[in-house]
């Protein structure tokens, strides 16, 4: 395979993918979360600043940049709302994703991996743009204590079991970092043979 090999991490809320993540730099990959493109998006694209205002008012922005919690109190309470939001941030956050491994195989010397922790890569439709897909999972009640009572995000997602049937890795995070980090690395070893 070309390098670098695309891998995504994906999972449910608080199964520790950005630890994972964080897992896979220590291990020399190149990684990008799509919860930081999401943050540098609000803060930087001018565009899609214009569409929010235009959409909900002001009242979503404090001191002229957005409020993640003005936008996050909308779109948790209307479906509508959160299927809008994510068709603005979607198609942007995929250009950065393709730029950045497009700029990463350009490269003199690419790195052998680059690693996108993207929590809704299934809902999305986007493993196909992966090589690997890696799934980090968690019982309900510990992704529970990690994070308080999972809202009603959960119902929309594609459940656990599916996304562990379709991934080339998978990992239910219910013990240790440590056990956490030792799956990354069996990972990583076995990326680094294909």
């Amino acid at each position: 395979m070309a390098r670098p090999l695309a891998v995504a991490v994906t999972g449910g809320i608080a199964a520790g993918k950005s630890e994972a993540l964080a897992a896979f730099a220590r291990r020399g990959a190149l990684v990008s979360s799509s919860d930081e493109i999401v943050h540098r998006l609000y803060r930087e694209d001018d565009e899609l600043k214009a569409e929010l205002r235009a959409r909900w008012g002001d009242g979503v922005f404090a001191g002229g940049e957005v409020d993640r919690a003005a936008v996050g109190r909308i779109v948790f309470e209307d479906r509508a709302e959160l299927a809008w939001l994510e068709g603005q941030l979607h198609p942007r956050v995929r250009r950065l994703y393709e730029g950045w491994l497009d700029e990463l195989r350009a490269s003199a010397d690419p790195p052998a991996l680059a690693v996108a922790e993207i929590p809704l890569l299934y809902e999305a439709g986007g493993e196909n743009r992966f090589d690997k897909v890696v799934v980090i999972t968690a019982p309900a009640q510990v992704r529970a204590a990690r994070r308080g009572p999972v809202d009603d995000r959960e119902s929309r997602l594609i459940a656990d079991e599916e996304k562990l049937r379709r991934a080339d890795f998978a990992f239910v995070n219910d013990g240790s970092l440590e056990a956490l980090d030792a799956f990354v690395a069996g990972v990583v070893e076995e990326l680094a043979s294909c």
